[in-house]
Formats: structure tokens, C-alpha cells, sequence
């Protein structure tokens, strides 16, 4: 006879049993991660942290995300091929935000000189929340869209099945049957494949640019084993090792270590911190003016800033990339949380009395990716009333805050203590599209979600890469944003 969940959170004796067939399972199925301690060695791992139980979503709201995914990847795509659009929206930003700038100032450069390379490749990763009215309705709200980096595509593609036997062993048959198949990496794997088999060279490489600690390998590597299995040779090089052997020849094909580069795919590069030097800001200047197909390409990598993201929420605006279809318009506008602009000028000063007044209703959001940049609460009165009345303030932007229903779950992480959190969760949905001149020969929802498991009080993150079910709920495990996992 099946018990219900809540009997099984309260039940100290049958959780720390599962507690350990949980650990030993995610290291069976391979959701894995290196070690703080060394993590760039191949010869100690653990697993990765992950959420106990799966995480349920409604089915309405999870195939929502689904279905607008595919509309999120041309919105990308049409922004990034819109110079005037890029331009007028980070105009504020670049002044006082120097590693936007810099990347800005690369995509201008690689704008004035011929674009050798027609194949534009996307890989991105929409990330939401389920948002609890007063009226008591839930909505799907995006958080951000990840353009560069998305990570977390290969370790979700094993969760399913740790999950499942987590559930079986808990005496939860019925939402075992409810987890899905969840397969990201291979989705992903499909676009790099799709755009190096039009780049049309058998001998070029997907090159995979990483970041020097490499404790997320194992995400990355589920996706290289996939095109390993199509016979799409693949190596992994960091920034030095472009700037000490990476060049272009008289055609612009970008050579590493002697080998043909197809396909650079960032896994690295999303942060300041990671361009350790000049040489590292050549060596993407390089790569970008190269006939190799980048993953993202600069003008995707800006097109998924959070100034761009508060200004396709304007009114109007989405409707300039999609003149003739309303109904997308609506898909996409209808998971928008409200964003608000801190230019200088009567606007940006009314969203400054905005935030004063009512703190706690929003987040401030710098122009970063990785995790852990987001500030809340009184922080947002303390930075704002130093920068109320300096062009600083543009660095950011206004978001209001979402308010998810906490959901009780175990997080599992190596070293931590077992111990029931109120956890809120993220849903992490994957596209992938290819782009040859004026045709998207490739456009996919890759079929993966990914939920952060988040302990309410600590404001802890987890791994949750499970699945869920397109009946009744989502489940997955996932993990902390933060720029080590990439």
C-alpha cells in the first residue's frame, strides 16, 4: 500500500535509509560533480547537490514554459540581428558598466568588418517561477534567459531515473509514474551537431571553451559524448590556450592547436572574472571575427542582458519582432514579470521611489550571469540611495519580485547535514536553434527542465534535475547558478 508524501517527510528513520540510496544512486546514473577540494581531477568525484524528492509543477504552467520556448529562441535570434534595437537599449549601460562595454565594444568591432560566418547557433536555457497571487492564482513568470553558458543540460538527462528509484524505495509508486524522460543533452548535442555539419568540414572540432576549476565537467561531458557517438570530434581548450595557439588563416577559419575549429561553444566567458587578462579579451575578439559558428556569437550574448530583458517587456516592443503575430506576442508577454528601467530621467527616478518606498516587492538585478549578483530587501534601499542620483544606478535594473509557494524537500549536498527545508524552485526550460542566413533551419523546446531547489531561510541552491510529469507535475533536481558550474 502507497503512503502519501507528507508521511514520508516526517518519518526520520525511512528518510535517512533513503538518504543513503539516494547518494549511492545519483553516483550509479552519473549525476556527478568533481570536488571543491580537486576540482580538476578526474580521479575523485561525488555527487552533485540534488533536491530528495522531485519537485511538483502544474501541468498547464510546465507545458506553457514548453510551448513558448521555440518563440523565445527567435525573439533571441531577431534581437541579435538587430544592430539599431542593441544599441539604443545598452546606450545607458555601457557608460557605467565596464565588462558590458567591453563585449559591446567587440560586437561593434565585428560589426564594421564582414561577417564571414552565416550559421548562428543558440543555445539557451528559460528560467522561471510559479507565481502566487493573493486572489490564490498561479502563474509562470520568467526570471532571465540564459544565452551563454546554460548549464546543467547533461546532469538533468540523468535525474529521471534517480528520482524514480528515490520514489519506489519511498513506497510513492504513483508519482514515480508521473516522472518523465528527460533528455536535454541529446537536444542540445542536436543543434551543435546540426550547425557543424553545415559549417562542412568532417575534420573541424566543436571546440568546448571551459573555465580553468572544472567541477561541472560531467554536465558538459554528457553533451560531448553525444556528438562523440555521431562521430563529431570535440576538444576543450580554456582562454590560454587560444591565446598561446589559436589563430586565423587567410579565409578567417579559426585554428587551436593546429586542429579546425567548427564550433566554439562558451561553457566560459559569461563573467569579468573569467577574462584573466588582456589577452583573454583578444582571444574572444579573435573568435568572434573567425568563420567559426560561435555558441552564442557576441550579438547573443548581449541580446540576453538584463537591460535587454527589461526593454522587450516595454509595451510595444515585442511587436517590432514579431509584427504579424499576435498570438506569439501574447505567449511571450504573458510570462513577464514586471521590469522596470533605472535610466536617469523621470522615469528611472519614479522606479527609485518605487523601490525605497517598497523594497521587499522587488529585486535589483546587475548585468550579470552565474548566480548569487541579485540583491533583495534592505540591500536594494542601501545601494539605491547611494546611486539615486548618479548614472551608476543604470548598471541595473528593477524586477518585481516573484512570490513562489515553498515546497517542503530534503537538499542533498555533499558534507551538509540532512535537514527539511521550505524550499522555492526554479524551472529551467532548454532551446536550441540553428540559423543559416535568413532561415531557421533548426528550432526546438530540447525537451529538458531543470528546478532549483532553494532552502527559503539560507537562501542555500540545489541541483534538482528531475523531470516531472506532464499530468500533474514537474520533477527534477538542480543546482546552484553560480559561475563554477558552467
Amino acid at each position: 500500500m502507497s503512503v502519501k508524501r507528507e508521511d514520508v517527510l516526517k518519518d526520520e528513520n525511512l528518510i535517512t535509509n533513503i538518504e543513503e540510496v539516494a547518494k549511492d544512486t545519483a553516483l550509479l546514473h552519473g549525476v556527478l560533480m568533481r570536488t571543491k577540494e580537486t576540482p580538476n581531477s578526474p580521479e575523485v568525484a561525488s555527487y552533485a547537490p540534488f533536491t530528495l524528492f522531485p519537485t511538483p509543477v502544474p501541468t498547464v504552467l510546465f507545458h506553457q514554459a514548453l510551448a513558448v520556448q521555440t518563440h523565445f529562441n527567435r525573439l533571441v535570434d531577431r534581437v541579435s540581428q538587430n544592430p539599431g534595437f542593441l544599441e539604443e537599449t545598452l546606450a545607458s549601460t555601457i557608460k557605467v558598466d565596464n565588462f558590458t562595454a567591453r563585449l559591446f565594444n567587440i560586437y561593434k568591432q565585428v560589426q564594421h568588418e564582414h561577417h564571414p560566418q552565416s550559421i548562428v547557433l543558440g543555445l539557451n536555457r528559460s528560467d522561471y517561477m510559479l507565481d502566487h497571487s493573493p486572489d490564490g492564482g498561479t502563474s509562470l513568470k520568467q526570471i532571465e534567459i540564459n544565452t551563454i553558458a546554460a548549464s546543467f543540460g547533461g546532469l538533468a538527462s540523468r535525474t529521471p531515473d534517480v528520482h524514480r528509484h528515490i520514489l519506489k524505495v519511498a513506497n510513492l509508486p504513483e508519482e514515480c509514474n508521473n516522472v518523465l524522460d528527460n533528455n536535454p543533452a541529446a537536444g542540445l548535442a542536436r543543434g551543435l551537431a546540426k550547425a557543424w555539419e553545415l559549417y562542412g568540414s568532417e575534420r573541424a572540432v566543436v571546440m568546448f571553451l571551459v573555465e580553468d576549476v572544472q567541477r561541472n565537467i560531467y554536465d558538459h561531458r554528457y553533451v560531448e559524448n553525444e556528438l562523440w557517438k555521431r562521430n563529431i570530434p570535440v576538444i576543450r581548450r580554456q582562454f590560454e590556450d587560444v591565446c598561446r595557439t589559436g589563430s586565423l588563416d587567410e579565409s578567417k577559419r579559426l585554428f587551436v592547436d593546429g586542429r579546425e575549429v567548427a564550433i566554439v561553444y562558451f561553457r566560459n566567458g559569461y563573467m569579468p572574472q573569467n577574462y584573466t587578462s588582456e589577452k583573454s579579451w583578444e582571444a574572444r575578439l579573435m573568435m568572434e571575427r573567425s568563420l567559426a559558428v560561435k555558441c552564442p556569437d557576441i550579438s547573443t550574448h548581449l541580446s540576453g542582458t538584463k537591460k535587454v530583458q527589461q526593454e522587450l517587456a516595454r509595451r510595444g516592443v515585442l511587436e517590432r519582432f514579431f509584427p504579424d503575430e499576435p498570438e506569439t506576442v501574447a505567449q511571450i508577454r504573458a510570462t513577464f514579470a514586471g521590469l522596470y528601467t533605472l535610466d536617469m530621467g523621470e522615469e528611472g527616478d519614479k522606479t527609485v521611489a518605487m523601490a525605497l518606498a517598497n523594497p521587499d516587492r522587488y529585486v535589483l538585478k546587475p548585468q550579470r550571469e552565474g548566480g548569487g549578483n541579485n540583491i533583495y530587501g534592505s540591500e536594494i534601499c542601501e545601494v539605491l540611495e547611494n546611486l539615486k542620483n548618479s548614472t551608476e544606478r543604470t548598471a541595473y535594473i528593477l524586477m518585481d519580485k516573484i512570490q513562489p509557494v515553498p515546497v517542503q524537500n530534503y537538499l542533498l549536498r555533499s558534507g551538509a547535514p540532512l535537514r527539511l527545508n521550505s524550499c522555492l524552485s526554479e524551472l529551467g526550460v532548454f532551446g536550441a536553434y540553428v540559423r543559416k542566413g535568413k532561415d531557421m533551419v533548426f528550432n526546438e523546446c530540447v525537451g529538458s527542465t531543470q528546478l532549483r531547489g532553494v532552502n527559503k531561510k539560507e537562501g542555500d541552491k540545489t541541483v534538482a534535475m528531475a523531470l516531472a510529469n506532464p499530468d500533474r507535475y514537474v520533477l527534477k533536481p538542480q543546482r546552484e547558478g553560480g559561475g563554477e558550474y558552467h
